[in-house]
């Protein structure tokens, strides 16, 4: 009987508050205003599950390395962050990615949801 693979995917989510404009956005378009959201970013990690310790990455790891970038984010203007000058939730994952993979080397997706039904998934 073949062994079952030790690749594994895990997920830790993580919420913020925080306005933001789109600049770029048409101007009748009702996100070229001033607004906010409820984000959810969900960072994903993968790889081999380690046999001693039987798992790939402690959640406190992941909730540690996301912290600085969290405390940046919420209740903030995001307009007003180095990097996000043009906030589309396309932008923000990708300006959390480019932070939190030199200290989270299992990284694999970075899953930013603007609103319950909306979201984006970078993979670097």
């Amino acid at each position: 009987m073949p062994q079952a693979g030790n690749r594994v995917r895990l997920a830790r989510k993580f919420t913020f508050e925080a306005g933001h404009r789109l600049p770029h956005a048409p101007p009748d378009h009702k996100c070229r205003g001033i607004h906010g959201h409820s984000f959810t970013v969900e960072i994903v990690c993968e790889g081999e599950i380690d046999p001693q310790s039987g798992w790939l990455i402690d959640f406190a790891d992941i909730k540690h390395a996301f912290a600085p970038l969290l405390a940046r984010l919420d209740h903030r203007m995001l307009n007003d962050i180095e990097g996000l000058e043009n906030p589309t939730v396309e932008n923000l994952a990708r300006w959390i990615w480019i932070r939190l993979k030199p200290q989270l080397h299992v990284l694999a997706q970075v899953n930013v949801y603007e609103t319950h039904a909306a979201r984006c998934e970078y993979r670097g």
